[in-house]
């Protein structure tokens, strides 16, 4: 289990500007197509959270400002397509698994992680297409929800547009401007790993308070249950 964190974190955090840098000088415009794939990937098959998002679209916007025949336009316009046929596809697969997907009869789905996000809409409603953009693995499994629980599809494309958009532009547009500095350019890897890092704060915030809560109604039972005894 150490080998694998270990490795992941080689692939995500060390390696992965490297990675794309001699993908692009190598392949040219492929490198469009392997981006495209990852995040469609990432955002539209729930077997596939693992994969980086936020982490990526930042080294790919740096990657355009040190490649010259890398355009931070196309790779914005493609990965922000990516993100929005990819929670398409998650939804439809949703809408035809639907209610199934909690039964524990799939078994390539984690139950915590769909009660982790049916939690997301159940507090902010429709945003969360667009609010689970910015959450790693809840970004996944939001749109998979959405379309279990028949959301209206027009009103979840506008919210998947719109997040796509500001998830996309946003990390993509900062990775680009910010990816020639010095101080980005000798701190690379720590600057990604406080992007992952970061990227997974509302997800532990959220179980936080979900674990309170849980936690307190607990309490509030056992209170409840010792006021009766004790009348008794």
């Amino acid at each position: 289990m150490l080998d694998f964190l270990t490795q992941c974190y080689q692939f995500l955090c060390v390696d992965l500007q490297t990675h794309l840098q001699t993908f692009a000088q190598d392949y040219g415009a492929w490198i469009y197509g392997l981006l495209f794939v990852i995040i469609f990937c990432e955002t539209g098959l729930v077997i596939t959270p693992f994969l980086p998002g936020d982490s990526l679209l930042f080294t790919a916007g740096a990657v355009a400002s040190l490649e010259g025949g890398v355009s931070v336009h196309g790779i914005a316009l493609t990965l922000f397509a990516a993100a929005v046929l990819g929670d398409a596809a998650n939804y439809w697969i949703g809408h035809w698994i639907g209610p199934r997907a909690f039964s524990g009869k799939v078994r390539f789905l984690k139950k915590e992680h769909l009660d982790r996000t049916r939690h997301f809409f159940e507090k902010y409603g429709s945003k969360t297409i667009i609010i689970a953009r910015f959450v790693p693995i809840v970004r996944t499994f939001a749109p998979f929800v959405a379309g279990i629980g028949k959301m209206h599809y027009p009103r979840f494309l506008a919210f998947n547009a719109i997040g796509g958009a500001l998830w996309t532009f946003i990390l993509v547009y900062v990775g680009y401007f910010f990816g020639r500095s010095k101080f980005v350019q000798e701190n690379f890897t720590h600057v990604i790993f406080a992007i992952v890092i970061i990227s997974v704060l509302p997800m532990v915030y959220e179980f936080w308070v979900h674990w309170r809560e849980k936690r307190l109604a607990a309490a509030k039972t056992n209170e409840i249950l010792a006021s009766k005894e004790s009348e008794e």
